[in-house]
């Protein structure tokens, strides 16, 4: 018998659910409910389209998406807290994994027991990029924090190329808008300030480094609008509201490619870092068979299908194919891609962990002064 397969927004809760119907669930085994965190938009699509519908055809589950991740850290703190631990999967980034791996928040992972093997037979912890496997996280994606700008707001001969031009108003005005967090802001700071790729988080390490990027930051400080959501960059652009943006690479993509946006990606000094899977204390019987499923090597070839984030399994990128709404090649516009990655300058993610408390309090006095 054919199921039904549903998915709608419940309204005013911030929630999606995607699931079955309730004949497909009286011919199907026991039905589970997956709370399951992710960041939202297009990158929440893409995990629906790669691994939740043919997951729910599989099995009958019903998957709840919550779109929490920008404060997945927090979220768990507090419903650790509470006792009561609601999220069974939560998508985050390593940093913040391994603050809450120490706190005891997440499960260790045994990545080979958990995990699929590769198509060759290759274990799990052959086949994930380097960093994809941490002691309670599993990576998906290899993404990228990147500044794009609207190509409308300049003349055809005088683009933006580099990072230092988003720092030089004088040749290139304009707003911009940047995450409201001192992560990447303080790197390209100190990158535009003339500082060589492999030495920023050493710079970075020392007052010194602390203040040549706040320094830099105070040069642009009266024009830059400060984004939260990730919606709000490619929104700011398309209004243009501002002339540069901060974004996630697979934002700006979606909304070239889908919406025919005037957007130019500067590639130059992109951060790139790895985004994934972890498991809430006491939850992994419920969704190991899920979390198997979704990091396999399909699954995460399926999903660069639509969105341009790469997969962080080494056995999918030759799987990758082309863009499932307008059949565009989209190995051109991956973060990986050979001339997007020149310049490339890798999130420390143990930098991070260790000092993202404390610049985060410098970078909020800085903001209010």
């Amino acid at each position: 018998m054919k199921t039904l397969k549903t998915y709608r927004v419940i309204k005013g809760t911030g929630l999606a659910v995607a699931g079955i119907s309730a004949l497909a669930m009286a011919v199907g085994a026991q039905a589970a409910t997956l709370n399951i965190v992710s960041w939202g938009g297009a990158y929440s699509m893409s995990q629906h389209e790669a691994y939740d519908k043919p997951w729910m055809e599989k099995t009958g589950d019903e998957i709840v998406n919550i779109d929490r991740s920008g404060n997945a850290l927090a979220g768990l703190r507090a419903q650790s807290q509470a006792g009561n631990v609601t999220w069974d999967l939560v998508d985050m980034l390593p940093a913040d994994a391994m603050i809450a791996c120490a706190e005891g928040l997440i499960e260790p992972l045994e990545h080979d027991e958990l995990l699929a093997d590769a198509p060759d037979g290759t274990p799990a912890s052959e086949d994930f990029v380097e960093g994809g496997l941490g002691d309670c996280f599993v990576a998906s994606i290899v993404y990228s924090n990147i500044v794009a700008f609207n190509s409308d707001m300049f003349p055809a001969d005088e683009q933006p190329s580099t990072i230092e031009d988003v720092f030089d108003l004088e040749n290139y005005p304009g707003k911009r808008a940047l995450l409201r967090k001192p992560i990447n802001n303080m790197e390209w700071a100190l990158i535009a300030d003339g500082v060589e790729r492999d030495e920023v988080y050493a710079m970075l390490e020392t007052e010194e480094g602390v203040q040549r990027a706040f320094a830099k930051l105070d040069t642009i400080k009266d024009e830059v609008i400060w984004w939260e959501e990730g919606a709000q960059p490619p929104q700011l652009l398309a209004d243009q509201e501002v002339a540069f943006a901060s974004a996630y690479n697979g934002r700006i993509f979606n909304a070239m490619v889908t919406e025919d946006q005037p957007f130019e990606i500067l590639w130059d000094a992109q951060v790139f870092e790895l985004d994934g899977w972890v498991v809430p204390t006491g939850k992994l019987d419920k969704v190991k068979d899920y979390l198997h499923f979704a990091t396999d090597t399909q699954r995460l070839a399926d999903q660069a299908q639509y969105i341009s984030y790469g997969p962080a399994r080494l056995s999918s990128s030759e799987l990758v194919s082309t863009h499932a709404e307008t059949g565009i090649e989209m190995t051109p516009h991956m973060p990986t891609h050979e001339p997007n990655f020149a310049t490339a300058l890798q999130k420390d993610d143990l930098f991070w962990a260790d000092y993202n408390d404390e610049l985060t309090q410098r970078f909020n006095a800085w903001l209010s002064q």
